[in-house]
């Protein structure tokens, strides 16, 4: 018995596999003739079995009457099929909710065919038996839908031949996502249903052989062809309406990936391989600007430069860049050993000079001997304690880095002549409510200190610092949590879902840092336009519907909860980059501002310092407090 079962199912998959390989290789336009050709013979077979069933005659008489009645059925029932999108189908990727649809477009057929047998009873031409089209709508029905089934069943069954392909749709319907839909044609697991365009002239027309759906179908359209994926073509989309698009997309509970412009794209060969998720700052809408390259060549080529802190998400991005700019050296001046490895693995490819270098920001000696001895010439000090909490617990240690370490760096730099000293400071600086704020204005105050030393005694040295707010990633920021939170299956945890914040890419950061270093006189603080402030909440719930989830208790009731657990030690709701912004001044560049730094001088910079140290010193860590908030919140006439 097992032989003769081996030998059926051997049949049954030779036969299969012959008609799998006859209706894939039909022209797609053929398959549609030959469906609507089945539908009309099925249909009218369910007549004729409709009528032997009622009439328990297997072989009923036809009469002119009965055929006419026949001819109607198919001729009322194809344009609903048509019309209800049963032959723009994919039938290997026909969902079971597919069903639904099959079962709505018959039941409207049978009501339109009983309509039309009404008034032909009422001008005479026969009369037909009431429970015929009872039978009529369930034996076509099953006619319709199991022909389908059956089609999809031949196409997948025992095959092993691209059964894990998902059905997707391409938003955009511009040349990159006809180039993208041939791409995806034999390759990777997705296959294209068709396109969606914002473009109404579009709406309904067939391009490239796919056809163009207007964006108000996303969720009927990705109901019924059970889409689990849309890619964003972006360079269809005007950059204007990008946003609004990820916005839209993202609540439908799919994966949302985008396909960059084609100008990235070199002669097309990689636009599979192109396909990516979609960017949290995509959807927060930031406009980009290209960097001058002027002001990157002027800073970083030919140039000895050392980065603190060139392990942390910021240094190591600012590592990256200078590494792209053919410096003379590249100093990787780093606390934490694993960090600096990182960098420094990664960056030997580069082919520039790198030189690792162990050591804190608070050694004098060390940041002495290693300035001294590879003669830098530009120093960015991104080495700093950041993250909120663990200053706040740890107070004294954020202090002494964040304030004593930048003391430190800025003073060697000072002594050894370095030309110029870049602080990376932060929104927190401003109107400081926690200690990393107040240790980041403290450090401010430091460098424009410095730099008006440096104009005092007419050294040719520029002290800046560039103030901006959150960087999408960075070690510390909110972003890595949710996903983390996100992948575990949840709950994302949000402080306060009104708390807003700034974000920007830390590749956008890096490459403004050092245009806006290149822009320095001397005392500078600079700011960064960070764009609109972001809802925290917001946030959150775009991040759940990015990664294909629905959020819980908004979007249905199952999905990603979104737990509120309260506000953190120090933490503020809403987050400033400027003191006064009427007081800040344009820059040659669009998204750099430069804040008025006159009233430094005002501050009792030296005293404030010894009180700190004392306190330091004594451990104390009421007193450290004190001093800490006392200078900060001494706000003279000034606007920065």
């Amino acid at each position: 018995m097992s032989g003769a079962s081996g030998l059926w199912r051997t049949t049954i998959n030779k036969v299969t596999g012959k008609l799998r390989n006859v209706i894939i290789q039909t022209p797609r336009v053929w398959k549609r003739i030959c469906l609507i050709s089945f539908d009309v013979l099925a249909l009218m077979i369910a007549q004729w079995a409709s009528y032997a069933l009622r009439l328990a005659d297997w072989s009923p008489s036809i009469s002119w009457d009965r055929l006419t009645i026949a001819v109607i059925a198919p001729t009322v029932a194809i344009p609903v099929f048509v019309r209800m999108g049963l032959y723009r189908a994919v039938i290997r990727y026909l969902p079971e909710a597919a069903i639904w649809t099959i079962i709505k477009a018959m039941a409207i057929a049978t009501m339109i065919w009983v309509l039309l047998i009404f008034l032909m009873e009422m001008a005479g031409q026969g009369i037909v038996p009431r429970s015929v089209p009872f039978f009529y709508f369930a034996i076509g029905t099953a006619f319709i839908g199991g022909s389908r089934f059956a089609t999809k069943w031949i196409l997948t069954n025992g095959t092993g031949l691209r059964r894990n392909e998902e059905p997707v749709f391409i938003y955009g319907a511009g040349a990159s996502a006809v180039q993208l839909a041939h791409a995806l044609q034999g390759h990777g697991t997705r296959y294209v249903v068709g396109f969606i365009d914002d473009d109404p002239t579009h709406h309904g027309r067939d391009i490239a052989g796919y056809r163009v759906f207007s964006p108000a179908m996303l969720p009927t359209l990705t109901e019924r062809y059970g889409i689990t994926e849309i890619i964003l073509s972006m360079s269809s989309i005007p950059a204007s309406s990008r946003q609004a698009v990820i916005s839209q997309v993202s609540g439908l509970g799919v994966r949302i990936c985008s396909l960059p412009d084609i100008s990235d794209i070199v002669d097309g060969r990689y636009i599979v391989n192109q396909v990516r998720e979609i960017e949290l700052d995509e959807l927060l809408g930031r406009s980009f600007i290209p960097p001058e390259t002027s002001l990157l060549r002027h800073v970083l080529n030919d140039r000895v430069i050392m980065v603190t802190g060139a392990g942390g998400s910021i240094g190591s991005e600012l590592c990256r860049l200078i590494a792209r700019w053919n410096p003379k050296k590249l100093v990787l001046y780093e606390a934490n050993e694993y960090a600096l490895y990182k960098i420094h693995q990664e960056l030997e490819a580069h082919g520039c000079n790198i030189v690792p270098v162990l050591g804190s920001v608070v050694d004098d000696q060390c940041v002495r001997r290693t300035i001294r001895r590879h003669d830098v010439q530009v120093v960015y000090h991104a080495a700093a304690h950041k993250h909120v909490p663990l200053v706040e617990a740890n107070p004294l240690e954020g202090i002494r880095n964040n304030v004593f370490g930048t003391l430190t760096v800025a003073n060697v730099a000072f002594d050894e002549g370095v030309e110029k000293f870049v602080l990376i400071s932060s929104d927190k600086a401003v109107r400081p409510t926690n200690v990393m704020g107040a240790t980041k204005r403290w450090a401010e105050l430091i460098v424009r200190h410095k730099a008006f030393q440096a104009q005092a005694t007419g050294r040719m040295q520029t002290f800046c610092a560039v103030r901006f707010g959150n960087v999408i990633g960075s070690n510390g920021s909110v972003v890595p949590l949710f996903k983390e939170q996100i992948a575990r299956g949840g709950p994302v945890t949000v402080t306060d879902p009104n708390m807003t914040r700034y974000f920007m890419s830390i590749p956008e950061a890096a490459e403004l840092i050092v245009q806006a270093s290149a822009l320095s006189v001397g005392g500078d603080i600079f700011l960064l336009d960070m764009g609109e402030p972001v809802r925290i909440g917001d946030l959150a719930r775009n991040m759940i519907r990015l990664a294909g989830f629905n959020v819980r208790g908004q979007d249905s009731e199952d999905g990603i909860a979104i737990d509120v657990v309260g506000t953190r030690p120090g933490e503020k709701l809403v987050e400033e980059l400027f003191y006064d912004r009427n007081n800040a001044e344009p820059t040659k560049h669009p998204k750099i501002l430069r804040a008025d730094s006159s009233a430094v001088a005002q501050y009792p910079l030296s005293g404030g310092l010894k009180e700190l140290k004392k306190a330091l010193d004594e451990e104390d860590e009421t007193k450290a407090r004190t001093a800490l908030f006392d200078l900060v919140l001494f706000v003279p006439a000034e606007a920065s």
